[in-house]
């Protein structure tokens, strides 16, 4: 087969496409240019796609003899995961760049690319599992489970898993790590990336308000009585405990946590740590992996990439409804209109939403 294997420059996506070289596949590496005006180098495990990332990426693929290419997909990155990323804030939701920028750039954008040049497999180096099942190609979490990364792929659907290749999910990372070093390759103990890659600096208020402008408003509780001021809704985030600088104690001494955001009215509601109990997910734009389930089914749900699986049931409408509402069994916190809900049944992926609302756990029987 006809394989691109894109490769950031890091251990896994090199590791990845040897794996690919080395079944006999016709491998060609590529390389994404995310960034209009790319650092030169890393801070240390922060950001990615830099110019130090491109060179890494190119030297694993010498190593590995096979063709190399960088695409330039800035503009798409740019206006599907960042200019989304800022409206979802000023909105008063709390979006995953990382979700989005699978759905449109790594997988939809570069699929879309790869399948018109003739390529019939995509491989990266997320750690999941493709397995064929009784009604066709199932995607699995990792055997790492450290690493699992099938929260983050949980968006594709039947015909994308189609054209994808995940060569690592059955790996640990050290024997990964190991594999590199075995293939000589001079970016095996190269650090993972992690948090907001084109926030390398970390400050997402800061990156947020660049865009924004400072918009101050009002801090209050539940009953509504002012607290405090803000700069701006988008430094918040629902179950957000630091940071908040409300100079009243609450009346009991315990802490405050953010349980709602209001951008239109500059509002953020705080209040104590029950007051987050959720008990109902309504959600919207379901993708499934396979079929649609019929009816409501009982499974686990994810809501953050290395969040613990949670006991629901799931009720889907009608073939092609645009929602669907999760019931959870124990009631969970912080969780945010904006963030990816991801179904398992076990540990296969069955489909994934973005969540547009929650309901008090309380009022959840009866939602």
């Amino acid at each position: 087969m006809r394989v691109l294997a894109a490769m950031s420059g890091g251990v896994d996506s090199a590791v990845a496409a040897a794996r690919m070289v080395a079944a006999g596949h016709d491998v060609t590496g590529v390389h994404f240019a995310l960034s209009r005006n790319p650092q030169s180098y890393r801070t240390g495990a922060r950001g990615c796609c830099s110019i130090e990332d491109s060179h890494d990426a190119r030297r694993a693929a010498d190593r590995l003899g096979i063709p190399f290419y960088v695409w330039d997909l800035s503009e798409e990155f740019a206006d599907e995961v960042i200019d989304d990323f800022v409206s979802e804030y000023a909105a008063g939701r709390t979006p995953n760049p990382c979700l989005r920028c699978n759905e449109k750039i790594k997988f939809v954008a570069v699929l879309r690319r790869g399948i018109a040049l003739g390529f019939d497999l995509v491989a990266t180096g997320h750690y999941a599992r493709l397995v064929e099942g009784a009604e066709g190609l199932e995607l699995r979490r990792a055997v790492d489970q450290a690493k699992d990364q099938s929260y983050v792929l949980g968006m594709l659907d039947a015909e994308q898993l189609r054209h994808c290749a995940f060569p690592l999910g059955d790996s640990l990372k050290p024997d990964v790590r190991a594999e590199a070093e075995q293939l000589g390759l001079r970016l095996a103990q190269k650090p993972d990336s992690h948090d907001i890659c084109f926030i390398p600096d970390g400050d997402t208020a800061g990156f947020l308000e660049r865009r924004l402008g400072a918009q101050p408003g009002e801090i209050v509780d539940e009953a509504g009585a002012v607290l405090g001021e803000h700069a701006g809704t988008h430094r918040f985030t629902v179950g957000q405990r630091r940071g908040l600088r409300v100079g009243t104690p609450a009346a009991d001494g315990r802490p405050r946590y953010v349980l709602s955001i209001s951008p239109v009215d500059r509002r953020v509601v705080v209040g104590p740590r029950e007051s987050l109990d959720i008990g109902v997910i309504d959600a919207i734009r379901p993708t499934w992996t396979q079929q649609q389930p019929e009816g409501p089914w009982e499974g686990f749900v994810q809501v953050r990439a290395h969040g613990e699986p949670l006991a629901a049931e799931v009720v889907t409408g009608d073939e092609g409804d645009e929602t669907l509402r999760v019931r959870l069994r124990t009631p969970a916190t912080g969780i945010a209109p904006g963030q990816g809900i991801v179904l398992y049944d076990g540990d296969r992926v069955v489909g994934s939403a973005t969540i547009d609302r929650t309901t008090a756990a309380t009022a959840g029987a009866d939602a």
